[in-house]
C-alpha cells in the first residue's frame, strides 16, 4: 500500500466533501527531519495492526481558515472552535485512512483526538516508526499531515 497516496486521498476527500475546498498537494516525504511550522497540532493515536499516530499540523492562519470554512464565519483567534475543528479534521482523515488500511486487510483502532496549541513543541512516538509527511496548501497557506506508524502485520 502506498501510504503517501493514502494520506493524500484521505485528506483530499475530507476537504472536498466537508469543506468544499480543493487543496494543492506536495509530494509525500518519508523519514525524519524538517521542522513542523505549527501553532496547533491535533493528533490521533492508532492501534491494532497499525500502531502510531496521525497528526495535523497547522500554522494559526491555516487553522483559523479551516475553522472559518467549517463553521461558515470568520475566526480571529485560536479558540475552542479551532481546536475542535482541527481535531475533527484529524479524526476524519484518520477515519478515511482506517478504511484504506482496512481494504488492505489491516485493522486500525482510533483514539480520541488530542490538540495542542503553542509556538514550540515536539512530538515523539514509537521508536523505529515509519514517518510520512504530506504538505497541503489551502488559500496560499501550507499545513501538514503526518503519519508515524509501525505495521504490526509485517514486523515493522
Amino acid at each position: 500500500m502506498n501510504v503517501g497516496k493514502a494520506i493524500i486521498d484521505a485528506t483530499n476527500e475530507v476537504f472536498s466533501t466537508m469543506l468544499m475546498v480543493e487543496l494543492e498537494v506536495g509530494e509525500p516525504v518519508e523519514g525524519s527531519g524538517g521542522d513542523i511550522p505549527a501553532n496547533i497540532t491535533s493528533m490521533i493515536g492508532l492501534g491494532k495492526d497499525i500502531r502510531g499516530m496521525l497528526a495535523v499540523h497547522c500554522p494559526a492562519v491555516v487553522a483559523k481558515d479551516i475553522t472559518g470554512t467549517f463553521i461558515g464565519m470568520e475566526v480571529t483567534e485560536l479558540d475552542e472552535d479551532v481546536m475542535d475543528a482541527i481535531g475533527e479534521i484529524a479524526n476524519m482523515v484518520a477515519g478515511s485512512l482506517k478504511i484504506a488500511f482496512g481494504e488492505n486487510g489491516q485493522d486500525i483502532e482510533l483514539a480520541i483526538p488530542t490538540t495542542i496549541v503553542g509556538k514550540s513543541f515536539e512530538t515523539s512516538s514509537i521508536s523505529g516508526a515509519h514517518r510520512v509527511v504530506v504538505h497541503f496548501t489551502m488559500n496560499g497557506n501550507t499545513f501538514m499531515i503526518e503519519l508515524k506508524y509501525i505495521n504490526s502485520n509485517s514486523g515493522g
